[in-house]
């Protein structure tokens, strides 16, 4: 077969799949790392300026409220005490004192390094003390308690002119931590633009470096691999003449190589291949042939040899009406054994017929009553249970059911039962135990399944023998002792293997024999087993 290229050698990749994958994270930890830390330094920046508008400046502004209101609670209760001459007013006038020193102390301690905000509370306190020693405390001296008396207009002017000077103080304290927050405000914006103006610009970088990996991975890997896929495309659809060009990183190229080498190892077994097939073409013939002549043989075992077997009968027994009065002992022994003989004879060929046919012919694939079908086994053994006086026990749930054939089913039911009552204890009657339950197949315990014991009180078998009694033919006694052909059991385990379960024999049961069998539980939509028909009997 000639090789045909479609394609010209490409410049190929330096590195490896992984190494554009190294490549490729590299830099976007890179990106990511740079983004990380960009983004970290603004918000730690904006955390500190939100921290001190919140944690600083704001309380601040509300200590500097109450060193002001401690201050107007003093020039109140000293107007008011200069006035009445009641000394309750001078309880908000000391208790105005200690407010005064206690929001003062707040905002030294909130300020920091600002200056201008500690300044500010200095010159207040400075102008506070000068008030009360110039004019609240000479006034309060001046006062007799329990005694009003006009206070001198001029003294009243010149307290108002001092406390007037602290409230222009509050003015300027008041527009210096107005300013202060107005700077952290502004501090914010800025920071805030700044960090969505990094975070847009992250984006477009990442957006921009997407698309210059996209293009080098489809480039270097995406091509490669899409022209190897499409060689890969047409020898599956059995163009075995495409030569496949290796291309891109070193590992697709290695992969190509081989893919080649694989295309290369085809076209030289396909010849071979054809070759076989033409000679599994002329086995499946005479295959074919052979089952046909074995369903012959089948027909004539079951037509053209019962009709000799019958005649050999009729005649033997004729033979021995008509003569038996002139033969003697022997002769007539010798006549039984050949009616005997034919008689087996026509048993074996029917056992054989029937243990050919399990799965084969006219097989049933459909719900089966197992309950029915025990009952119509026992129907056929209702005359040996008679003179066996057998006890069958069955279980207390009843039987479940299954998806099979009903006749094989009920053979089975019949092989086992009365494989049971033939080898039973001399003297004993009798006893079978049926019981059965859910469980899973020893072989596969991923497949639930029914798993089923038959229990008698039979001579039992020796653990050597358990596997030789279900192979055809096989004899664990003497024709004489046991009458069969040896073929009950192993129909029996051609039946429950055809219905896809598994059948042995219990060996830690010892007060008789226990048969255990499995059968699978129908699935909700049960496909039709495989036929058998056209296999060798």
């Amino acid at each position: 077969m000639t090789t045909t290229t479609d394609e010209a050698p490409r410049r190929s990749s330096p590195l490896t799949v992984q190494g554009w994958q190294t490549l490729v994270l590299t830099i976007m930890g890179l990106l990511v790392l740079g983004a990380g830390i960009a983004g970290g330094l603004l918000l730690n920046r904006y955390d500190e300026v939100a921290h001190e508008l919140i944690d600083d400046i704001q309380p601040s502004r509300s200590a500097a409220y109450q060193l002001q209101a401690a201050l107007r609670d003093q020039e109140t209760a000293t107007r008011g005490y200069a006035i009445s001459a009641d000394p309750q007013f001078l309880t908000p006038y000391y208790a105005g004192q200690q407010a005064q020193a206690a929001a003062a102390q707040q905002l030294r301690e909130r300020a920091g390094d600002r200056t201008d905000l500690i300044a500010d509370v200095d010159a207040v306190d400075r102008a506070a003390a000068s008030w009360r020693t110039s004019f609240a405390e000479p006034l309060i001296a001046t006062v007799r308690p329990g005694a009003p008396a006009v206070v001198d207009p001029a003294v009243a002017e010149r307290g108002k002119t001092e406390f007037d000077q602290i409230r222009a103080l509050f003015d300027t304290q008041n527009a210096h931590l107005a300013e202060a927050r107005t700077d952290g405000i502004e501090d914010l914006d800025r920071i805030r633009w700044w960090r969505n103006a990094v975070l847009s610009a992250i984006v477009v970088v990442l957006l921009v470096t997407a698309a210059a990996l996209a293009i080098v991975m489809q480039t270097a890997v995406t091509r490669p691999l899409a022209s190897l896929a499409a060689s890969c495309r047409r020898i599956t659809e059995g163009h075995f003449g495409q030569r496949i060009v290796p291309q891109g990183p070193k590992d697709i190229r290695s992969i190509a190589v081989d893919v080649e080498n694989m295309r290369q190892r085809i076209v030289d077994e396909l010849e071979a291949s054809r070759t076989a097939e033409a000679q599994l073409d002329e086995q499946a013939v005479e295959l074919r042939r052979s089952n046909a002549e074995l369903e012959q043989f089948a027909y004539v075992a079951s037509h053209d040899l019962q009709e000799p077997l019958r005649k050999v009968t009729s005649f033997c027994q004729l033979l021995e009406k008509r003569y038996r009065d002139k033969l003697d002992d022997r002769g007539v022994e010798y006549i039984d054994f050949a009616v005997d003989g034919a008689k087996r004879m026509q048993v074996l060929i029917n056992d054989l017929l029937t243990f050919s046919r399990v799965g084969r012919l006219n097989a049933a694939r459909t719900d089966v009553d197992l309950d029915a079908a025990l009952d119509d086994g026992l129907a056929n053994l209702a005359v040996a249970i008679e003179e066996t006086a057998a006890e069958i026990l069955r279980p207390a749930e009843p039987l479940p059911q299954v998806v099979g054939d009903p006749t094989l089913l009920a053979m089975l039911w019949q092989n086992l039962i009365g494989n049971a009552m033939k080898f039973h204890r001399e003297g004993v009657a009798p006893r079978i135990a049926i019981d059965w339950e859910r469980t899973t197949d020893p072989a596969d315990s991923a497949e639930p399944h029914y798993s089923f014991t038959l229990s008698d009180n039979g001579i039992g078998i020796a653990p050597e023998f358990v596997d030789k009694v279900f192979v055809i033919f096989q004899r664990l006694h003497g024709r004489d002792s046991y009458g069969g052909t040896g073929i009950g059991l192993a129909l029996c385990k051609k039946i429950v293997e055809h219905h896809g379960g598994a059948i042995w024999i219990d060996t830690s049961y010892t007060d008789g024999t226990r048969f255990r069998f499995t059968l699978p539980v129908p699935t909700p939509t049960h496909a039709p087993a495989p036929s058998l028909e056209g296999t060798a009997p």
